[in-house]
């Protein structure tokens, strides 16, 4: 019977040193708050939420929406950062409502730049409706725009009612769909976003007011991006970092929802990035512009096509894991021209050693492949029959 015991310890020894373990999914911090989201914009992952899904009223998050059509109303040149925008009496009287303001009156023109800082910086309700009337012609007319654009990204639990995030029926979105809306913003407007969203205070008319995202003020890395609150939606904060680790920069974006207080929601945002930062490594999978793989076409004019990503692929894993990753390919098979450049043909699956998932990565063609003349396709017709 010892002789028993010795031989299964050693056995069970053995065993704990030479087969892979499965990696432990980090757990995120307590956060005091009604839903959260932490998504690693880098590797396109989210890495931990808790009532993301849940539909909630994002308050002034509204304005990420409104300055994200301001912004493409500027690329579009339909209007110009240096043009004068005459302030309405529906726009002065915002002031009635008791939200946050710009303090603009019939009496100015402001430019659209200082109404995107009246908007981004001081959350200024009267700004969003001079920016929604100077864009659209009326609010009305903004608001459709904004929900096509919603309906357009998919986004089927966002329906706006006004510009400013005004506690409205109907008038209401989720974390993930708020972080959705970020995510483009940021993506799509990057200098927009830089100029804007990191400023820590604006003075217009002689009033100076804070940004009351309180986060740039503490933590340098965090570059945006916008507080909201409401009786009803209680303190809301979407906040984003970009940190440096060993292949690049890597940016976090944090959606607390419903928080007790305006430092609580900056304390919980701070608490998810720095959680996200020390639990998760950014791994480098792929260089941008360089294939992840070259697969056989059937029926083209060309017999291979090369499959990559959409820029450098980034994963995120559990703090030490990025040594030990398994990937593997799913793809259509046989891949049969015409091809277009970008279509997605494959799936890269990322798996911890332990086989644990950890992402999956759409693959597209890199350069298209045309069809190939009658010939061509029933030479290979045949040997698609015989394989």
């Amino acid at each position: 019977m010892t002789r028993l015991r010795t031989l299964l310890a050693a056995t069970a020894l053995f065993l704990s040193v030479c087969l892979p373990v499965a990696a432990q999914v980090p757990q995120p911090p307590e956060i005091a708050a009604r839903g959260y989201l932490l998504v690693d914009m880098t590797a396109r992952q989210v890495l931990a939420e808790r009532n993301a899904d849940a539909q909630a009223e994002p308050a002034s998050l509204t304005k990420l929406m409104t300055a994200y059509l301001v912004f493409t109303a500027l690329k579009d040149k339909k209007i110009a950062l240096d043009q004068k925008l005459a302030v309405s009496e529906r726009a002065w009287a915002e002031r009635r409502g008791g939200g946050s303001l710009m303090f603009i009156d019939p009496k100015m023109t402001p430019t659209v730049d200082e109404l995107l800082k009246g908007l981004i910086v001081q959350s200024g309700n009267d700004a969003a409706v001079a920016l929604a009337e100077g864009v659209a012609g009326s609010v009305e007319r903004f608001v459709e725009m904004m929900n096509a654009q919603a309906q357009a990204w998919g986004l089927k639990s966002t329906s706006f009612k006004n510009v400013a995030g005004l506690t409205v029926a109907g008038h209401h979105s989720t974390a993930r769909e708020l972080a959705e809306i970020a995510q483009h913003l940021i993506r799509e407007y990057p200098e927009r976003y830089a100029t804007y969203y990191s400023m820590k205070e604006y003075t217009f008319n002689n009033i100076r007011q804070p940004n009351r995202n309180l986060l740039l003020g503490r933590d340098p890395t965090v570059d945006g991006m916008k507080t909201g609150f409401t009786d009803a939606a209680g303190y809301c904060l979407i906040a984003s970092a970009q940190r440096d680790f060993p292949n690049g920069k890597r940016r976090l974006l944090s959606v607390v929802m419903g928080a007790e207080s305006m430092q609580g929601r900056a304390n919980e945002s701070q608490k998810l990035l720095n959680w996200g930062y020390t639990s998760y490594d950014a791994v480098r999978l792929f260089e941008a512009g360089k294939p992840v793989t070259t697969v056989p076409v059937w029926k083209g004019t060309r017999n291979t096509v090369a499959l990559g990503g959409d820029g450098a692929l980034f994963v995120a894993v559990p703090k030490g894991e990025g040594e030990h990753l398994k990937t593997s390919i799913e793809r259509t098979d046989p891949l049969v021209a015409p091809l277009a450049k970008g279509q997605r043909v494959a799936t890269l699956k990322v798996s911890t050693a332990g086989g644990a998932p950890v992402a999956a990565v759409p693959l597209m063609v890199q350069e298209g492949v045309p069809q190939a003349g009658i010939f061509g396709r029933a030479w290979d017709a045949i040997r698609l029959w015989i394989k």
